[in-house]
């Protein structure tokens, strides 16, 4: 288990992130970008190493009602990746991202190097995009996700 220390180490190295002190020594670090109006990507970080990071729109993680997960025995890769990831969940999306998706339905998918496709459903086809480019078309979404697992890529 990483110590209270360490843990806020590896937080501060996101500079997306803004550390806002709470009551009881806690500490919450808040995305300001957010596209949703949850800020909060690290929540009630305790001196005694306990601590959440908000994953309610990212696949398998355990949540609690408030969409947080616990981080109290989280290794450093573990922590990194699941921060990384909550910050992509709520990011805006680009410029890029807008012009290709619409308001048709869309994932974000993410590969161990953050190199971020994404998989939308057009025309009753499921496209791979990175960037504006088109990586693959698929008949189905099984198809479509079992490409992006085999490519090394996971769900947010």
């Amino acid at each position: 288990m990483l110590t209270f220390e360490e843990k806020l180490a590896i937080i501060e190295s996101f500079p997306e992130l803004q550390r806002k002190n709470v009551s009881l020594g806690r500490i919450n670090f808040h995305y300001e970008e957010s596209m949703l109006d949850k800020k909060n990507v690290v929540y009630h970080l305790h001196p005694n190493g306990n601590g959440f990071v908000y994953a309610e729109l990212l696949n398998g993680y355990d949540v609690n009602d408030k969409g947080m997960t616990n981080i109290r025995d989280f290794s450093e890769e573990e922590l990194r990746t699941i921060i990384q990831k909550s910050i992509l969940s709520l990011a805006p999306k680009t410029t890029v991202e807008s012009s290709i998706v619409g308001d048709q339905f869309e994932e974000k998918w993410i590969n161990q190097d953050h190199f971020t496709l994404i998989l939308v459903n057009e025309d009753d086809m499921w496209n791979v995009y990175a960037g504006l480019n088109l990586d693959g078309t698929f008949n189905s979404y099984a198809e479509a996700a079992e490409y992006l697992d085999e490519e090394g890529f996971s769900r947010l």
